[in-house]
């Protein structure tokens, strides 16, 4: 009994915190998630105050700052970005009325039309409209000819506004979410209220509905101004023909030889800060969003009746979803089927070699369509993976700074896609990493831009969980990482798949993040457009966009089927 005692408090030891596996885990995705963020923000500022022999400074910022073509390309943009958002206001403010407070028919079909709007690539968008509204062979030009015997069309799509036309049909889906998810908070009392008051329809429309929900609509404004100042895929297809010099696209002209990667940075450093600063408006107009709940209960919530403006309302919807999805599909297929899309629709121009050249004569196009679903999915995985492992870290408290870390993993929202290319170039296309125009950079540099999307989501779903079911594990003896696999991971199953499709849908639309980062053998379909509309070869062009969209539209059914129909509209 005495040897028993004695040897007892070694028996009874109790083990060393860092003999705990979740904790190397959660303490190796926070190095991870250093590298992958911080290094390349801090190597942006780092190069924007360097010369190009390595000295410290400002010169870079003299060249790239100091020319009134460059401070120009500022204002274009700058000009671009308030036509998009307005435009974009007056597409998605209506249809997010009409769906989700109005007796409306057919509102089914309009959240469906803007959920398509939303997977159509804006390059290949682009593309659509300049097969459509080109000013010489544009088919909507030759038609209107043909009919008023005229020489030529009144459409011109190389112009400011039809670059902000274009790009507004696919980025008003975002003012759509954001409004519609406001107004469905809104109790139909509020508004009954007002009717008792002497107030009619569009007066209460005007005083009580949208005023509610203007905090969510500005700041969707917001985000949609940031994102079409930091475009660069169609102003590369529109704006350069064109003949108008945008901020991106003269960033990529600091990627010509000679080489300017400091000037690009120093140049990108306005940009840069402007983001910061409309991300800090926008996070302060949403944090008043919760006045709208007058109560602790949601209310009633019923259709708003308009009488005869629900047809207009209705013809207003198909024609945005004309615009955005028919008219663009249609003729990027006849395009696809055409020998040579410029002699119009007829028997003799159909055929199907488009499609046989693509899978098994150019090895090219067929190289950048498995690249960017593999790439996709690859950089899907990754997301989903650490997005849970740092969310249920800083939700759970597991490691120190907890704060720290989550603003560390949603710091990339803050930075523009080319921006942050030009970031991820600098840290990772040298020495010692010497990663320049392979694959996993691709999918770094998708991880790094999309991880806040899987972050996000992951940390609501967690914050829904009872934590008493992980402690009941932790009771019978399971670790955090046990928790993690057994308990929350299966019961997020639906949530984490959603974001998987999110993530990989995105990815196959990105062109910002990896026009400096891919190499020949790693090029992908929002690259390779580029390349194909400079050679003029549409057709291939157009085959290859229907068989990514193809293959998005199959990813987004699976997804539909098993987290629901509206999930990416949700998380987006």
């Amino acid at each position: 009994m005495t040897a028993a005692l004695a040897a007892s408090p070694a028996a009874i030891r109790v083990p060393s915190r860092l003999a705990d596996p979740s904790l190397w885990l959660f303490g190796g995705l926070i190095l991870l998630l250093v590298g992958l963020v911080a290094n390349p923000i801090l190597r942006l500022v780092w190069e924007s105050f360097h010369a190009a022999d390595g000295s410290l400074s400002l010169a870079s910022y003299a060249a790239a700052l100091g020319r009134g073509r460059h401070l120009q390309a500022l204002l274009n943009s700058l000009y671009l970005g308030l036509a998009v958002t307005a435009l974009a206001l007056a597409l998605g403010v209506p249809l997010a009325l009409a769906v989700s407070r109005t007796n409306m028919p057919g509102r089914g079909f309009t959240h469906v039309s803007v959920l398509a709007a939303f997977v159509m690539p804006n390059f290949l968008g682009a593309i659509a409209w300049i097969l459509l509204a080109g000013p010489n062979a544009g088919w909507l030009n030759r038609l209107w000819a043909e009919a008023l015997g005229v020489d030529k069309g009144p459409f011109n799509i190389f112009s400011f506004w039809g670059l902000a036309f274009v790009i507004a049909l696919y980025t008003y889906p975002l003012i759509y979410v954001f409004t519609k998810s406001a107004l469905d908070l809104v109790s139909t009392e509020l508004e009954d209220a007002a009717a008792i008051h002497g107030a009619g329809k569009f007066r209460t429309l005007a005083r009580v509905t949208l005023p509610l929900v203007m905090p969510s609509i500005v700041g969707a404004a917001i985000l949609i101004f940031l994102e079409s100042v930091a475009l660069y895929g169609t102003p590369a297809l529109i704006a350069i023909p064109a003949g108008i010099n945008l901020a991106t696209t003269q960033l990529v002209s600091f990627f010509e030889y000679p080489l300017k990667v400091e000037q690009a940075a120093a140049f990108s450093m306005p940009i840069l800060a402007l983001t910061v600063l409309m991300l800090y408006l926008q996070r302060r107009l949403l944090a008043r969003k919760g006045f709208v709940s007058v109560s602790g209960k949601g209310g009633e919530r019923r259709p708003f009746d308009i009488g005869a403006w629900k047809w207009l309302l209705l013809g207003y919807s198909v024609l945005v979803s004309v615009l955005t999805v028919v008219m663009p599909m249609i003729i990027l297929v006849l395009a696809s089927l055409s020998k040579a899309w410029g002699r119009g629709i007829g028997a003799g121009n159909l055929t199907l070699a488009n499609f046989h050249n693509i899978f098994f004569e150019q090895l090219t196009v067929r190289s950048a369509l498995l690249n960017t679903v593999s790439y996709s999915a690859a950089t899907a995985l990754v997301c989903v993976a650490m997005g849970v492992c740092v969310a249920y870290a800083t939700q759970r408290r597991i490691t120190p700074f907890p704060t720290l870390i989550q603003f560390l993993a949603l710091a990339p929202v803050a930075v523009p896609g080319l921006i942050l290319a030009i970031g991820l170039y600098a840290a990772y296309a040298g020495p010692p990493f010497s990663l320049y125009g392979t694959g996993a950079l691709i999918v770094v540099a998708f991880t790094t831009r999309f991880l806040p999307i899987a972050v996000t989501a992951s940390a609501a779903s967690i914050r829904s969980l009872n934590p008493e079911l992980e402690e009941a594990v932790r009771i019978l003896g399971g670790g955090r990482l046990t928790v993690l696999g057994r308990v929350v991971v299966p019961l997020l199953k639906k949530s984490l798949v959603g974001v998987f499709i999110l993530v990989f849908v995105i990815c196959t639309k990105e062109l910002s993040t990896a026009v400096f980062l891919t190499g020949p053998a790693s090029r992908v379909v929002s690259v390779l457009t580029l390349d194909l509309s400079e050679q003029g070869n549409y057709e291939s062009l157009a085959a290859m966009g229907v068989v990514l969209v193809v293959i998005v539209t199959l990813v987004v059914g699976i997804g539909m089927r098993i987290a629901g129909r509206d999930f990416m509209l949700r998380r987006a």
